[in-house]
Formats: C-alpha cells, sequence, structure tokens
C-alpha cells in the first residue's frame, strides 16, 4: 500500500488566479491549471510530484457534472481542502474481501471510476479501479484505495503526469500529516485499514511502501501537512486550502 493522490476541494481562484497559481510554481510545483479532466459541472487541475499527485477539483456547476456525489455535496456546503486520500494497492479484490469478511467496517465494493460528459450523454472509464471507506465522524475525509488495470495503463498514465516537479528534483511524497478532531471510531477504523503502524501519545504513524509515512493526529482543528522528497535546498512552502505543503 503507497500513496497515490489527494483528491482537494479548492475554490476557482487556484485555477484562475495568477496570484495563487504563482505561488504553487515559486514553491518549485510545475503547475499547468487549464490542464487535466473535467466536464461542464468540474474542472481537475493536478500537481505531480514524481508519480504521486494532487488532484485539484473545483465544481463549476452545484450538480457536479457526473463527479462524486458524496464530494460533490461536501463541496456545496463549503469544504474545502483535502477530501479524500488515495491510496495504491496490488490486489484490490482481496483487500475487500478480507476487509468484508472479517471486520464491522463497511467498504465500497470495487469499481471503474466514472463520470458522464456530453450533456450526460457519454460516460468516461478510467483505467483504474476504486473502493472506498466511511467518511471520518470528525473530520470531512475519507480514504480510498485504487489498483491500475495493468502495467500498461500504469506507463501510458505516467506519460501524461506533465508538468512533473521532478524537474526541480523534487521525486514524491514522503509524508502526510493529518490533523484534526478524530472520534474513537476514526481511529478504530485506521486500525483497521492500516496494519503496519505504532501509536504516538495523541494518534497514530503509519507505515507504508517506498519509505512512505501517514500520520493521523488528535487535534482541535482540521488541517494537512504534506511533506515531500526533495533533492534540492529550496526548503520552500505552499498552502492550498487547509493543506501545508512542504517542498
Amino acid at each position: 500500500m503507497k500513496i497515490d493522490h489527494l483528491v482537494v476541494n479548492v475554490d476557482k481562484k487556484y485555477q484562475k488566479d495568477p496570484f495563487e497559481i504563482e505561488l504553487i510554481r515559486d514553491a518549485g510545483l510545475p503547475y499547468e491549471p487549464k490542464w487535466g479532466k473535467g466536464t461542464k459541472g468540474f474542472k481537475a487541475s493536478n500537481i505531480w510530484i514524481g508519480n504521486e499527485y494532487f488532484e485539484m477539483i473545483h465544481l463549476v456547476k452545484k450538480d457536479g457534472g457526473g463527479w462524486k456525489s458524496e464530494w460533490v455535496e461536501k463541496y456545496n456546503s463549503g469544504h474545502r481542502g483535502l477530501i479524500c486520500l488515495m491510496l495504491d494497492v496490488d490486489d484490490l479484490d482481496k483487500v475487500y474481501k478480507e476487509i468484508s469478511n472479517t471486520n464491522s467496517i463497511s467498504i465500497s465494493e470495487p469499481k471503474y471510476l466514472q463520470f458522464k460528459w456530453g450533456l450526460g450523454l457519454f460516460t468516461r472509464t478510467m483505467p483504474w479501479r476504486n473502493s472506498y471507506f466511511p467518511f471520518f465522524e470528525g473530520i470531512p475525509l475519507q480514504i480510498g484505495l485504487q489498483q491500475i488495470k495493468n502495467e500498461k495503463s500504469v506507463e501510458f498514465m505516467r506519460k501524461y503526469m506533465l508538468p512533473n516537479a521532478k524537474e526541480n528534483g523534487i521525486n514524491g511524497i514522503k509524508e502526510i500529516r493529518i490533523k484534526g478532531p478524530f472520534t474513537k471510531s476514526d481511529f478504530g477504523l485506521i486500525n483497521t485499514i492500516f496494519k503496519n503502524k505504532e501509536s504516538l501519545d495523541n494518534g497514530v504513524i503509519i507505515h507504508l511502501e517506498n519509505d512512505q509515512t501517514l500520520i493521523f493526529e488528535s487535534a482541535d482543528e482540521y488541517n494537512v501537512e504534506v511533506i515531500t522528497i526533495s533533492s534540492n535546498n529550496r526548503n520552500s512552502k505552499v498552502k492550498i486550502e487547509s493543506i501545508l505543503i512542504s517542498v
């Protein structure tokens, strides 16, 4: 299990305002907000960091234009920031069966990501399947699992992960620290999802593949810090909604 991408609800300024766009670029993160998928209801823009990325979503219309309904609902209720943390797994069916058969928590059945476009007349199917755990009780965040269809699809996708921060010596995401008013049930969910973990005084640290870590900590407010793997001495930071990215 490893980090794949972060789905982030953003205001329009992060895709349209030259000042906000330059702040992201000045931190060393190449960013072309005009690129990325979308429909008449939503616009996605990506920040590629090695093999991981931020998928930033702005709703153009309240119905979301085919975007995931739960995320559309939270966006329309005012949520901005990290809405879903997507993790890559090697065998999604195996994980789904293990959790479905042995635990009391729910997980959605693996399905290919689809969204409608062209006035709802056409459906686009992406080359990966997703499953989702329920939203946490204390914060508006859910964890999703993803498996790419095959290695050919992986190589195809990586060709389009441009422009990429690797150009600036920023090679991936090393750590994600998520703070918020987690409930006892929330930590129960975390402990069920992840096997390789250790307790902290006020949370838990998760060890993933490629020396990546996730840290979940109790705090009064929901915020996120993302730390990248960098071979340069830039030591810059940029904030996107409630997410602080340390480069």
